[in-house]
């Protein structure tokens, strides 16, 4: 009957592992995979003279000493700071909108938010693209429709503004569809016993909605910040319309593209996304982290 147990238990053990081993082997494969050889080419520096040496961890002193990569870190975390919490805002006041079952036509409207979601980001790029332009675009239109002269989205002043904007236009929906999701499974019976001890609709979205919002809007901001340091196509896509103000160091995605496509500085590319990497895992995990306590 001993004999038995160990056999059955290993039976039971690999029938788990059948279940999991495709998922574990594409995710070696697509993920696991691509950050080792990353990591492995990070070690080695190739010159046009002298050819491929391992160089240990000089790629990584670099890049902390890098100013252009410093640069590109700052742009982001501004933009980080500004248009995540601008978005944020947006989609909790549209989640708690259309929970509040006072909004004519509430499904539509939905839809209607969440559509940009849909568009391809190279396509909103190029679409929002050619509304900056003030030759042949919105801006330029209205400017001499109405003889007035508008500021210049594509202008170096003005783009991380303008990049914020497509951001925020195709974000909104999708993080307002987190939240509504999290406001739907609220207890009705909640916002019942609160209306009979005389609460408001402002009392009730503060002490009942927000609070269960909470773990969704850490979710949510955590995706925020992961999508804002990713920043790449709306940078990638508007640089050939505004050459002055998107540098090749715009954004550290950028930057690590040019290094690798234009520079064939394919070692010191991945050597800035690895660092990049780490740099997002490390502020995501302190904000989640900070979250978990305040909700704690």
């Amino acid at each position: 009957m001993s004999g038995r147990r160990p056999a059955a238990w290993r039976r039971r053990s690999w029938t788990g592992w059948r279940f999991v081993g495709p998922f574990m082997a594409v995710f070696a494969l697509v993920f696991l995979a691509p950050i080792a050889y990353s990591v492995y080419l990070s070690l080695f520096r190739t010159r046009l003279i002298g050819g491929t040496s391992f160089v240990g961890l000089d790629n990584y002193v670099k890049a902390l000493s890098d100013e252009q990569f410093w640069s590109a870190f700052g742009r982001v975390a501004l933009f980080l700071v500004v248009q995540v919490p601008i978005m944020l805002l947006l989609a909790l006041l549209l989640a708690l909108a259309i929970d509040s079952g006072r909004l004519y036509g509430s499904s539509f409207f939905r839809i209607s938010v969440f559509l940009p979601y849909a568009v391809p980001a190279v396509v909103a790029a190029l679409m929002w693209g050619f509304m900056y332009g003030t030759r042949f675009g919105l801006v330029g239109n209205i400017n001499e429709t109405f003889g007035i002269t508008l500021p210049e989205p594509l202008a170096p002043d003005w783009i991380l503004a303008s990049i914020g904007n497509i951001v925020t236009w195709e974000f909104v929906g999708y993080n307002m569809l987190i939240l509504y999701s999290a406001l739907r499974v609220v207890n009705p019976s909640l916002y019942e016993a609160a209306t009979i001890d005389g609460a408001g609709q402002v009392r009730i979205v503060w002490a009942i909605k927000l609070p269960a919002l909470r773990g969704a809007l850490l979710i949510a901001t955590i995706f925020s910040i992961i999508g804002s340091f990713q920043l790449f196509n709306e940078p990638a896509i508007l640089k050939s319309l505004a050459p002055n103000a998107i540098t090749t160091f715009f954004t550290p995605n950028l930057y690590a593209y040019s290094l690798s496509f234009a520079g064939q500085q394919f070692d010191y590319s991945a050597t800035v996304a690895i660092v990049m990497g780490v740099i997002t895992m490390i502020i995501a995990y302190v904000v989640q982290l900070r979250g978990m306590r305040k909700g704690a």
